[in-house]
């Protein structure tokens, strides 16, 4: 558990969002991308993290990369390079709490990660619940799946931010 918290607010909303040097929660409505920006989508994992790139236009996202990982220590130079060529305005990562909204170790170990690269970065991070994405995509390949997932995590992101129109 997280030093901060006592075990009477675990409880976790499906998304938080991350400003550099503010990592306090903050409103969504008050978090806005423009329609024709890129934003960047992470499925977060201890040994491959899956990457999409989307925009709000369409709403839609492409698989990017699959990005290893070792013991949850992901490979920030092949992050950083996917980044620099691409240059998105934020980052959506997928936060992966337990069905009764508890927190999980890896939705803890996803917030840490979602910190790193709002510092690394100076990119503002939102996290989306991804409750089931690698189940939703585990019909369509038998390969490796994070980045579908990280599909799936960034156009449920887009999806719900369509509603908070510029």
């Amino acid at each position: 558990m997280h030093p901060s918290r006592t075990n009477s607010d675990r409880q976790l909303t499906s998304w938080r969002s991350f400003v550099p040097g503010n990592f306090d929660a903050i409103a969504c409505e008050a978090f806005r991308v423009p329609n024709n920006d890129l934003v960047m989508g992470f499925d977060y994992g201890t040994k491959k993290i899956g990457i999409a790139i989307g925009q709000r236009l369409t709403n839609t996202a492409t698989p990017l990369a699959i990005v290893k990982a070792s013991n949850g220590k992901p490979d920030w130079a092949s992050i950083e390079t996917l980044v620099n060529e691409w240059q998105p305005k934020c980052f959506v990562v997928g936060l992966p709490i337990n069905m009764d909204d508890s927190e999980s170790e890896m939705s803890i170990m996803a917030t840490r990660f979602s910190r790193q690269l709002s510092g690394r970065f100076s990119v503002p991070v939102d996290t989306m619940d991804e409750r089931l994405s690698s189940f939703e995509v585990r019909h369509l390949s038998k390969d490796d799946i994070d980045d579908l997932s990280a599909v799936v995590i960034l156009e449920s992101w887009l999806r719900q931010r369509s509603n908070y129109s510029d």
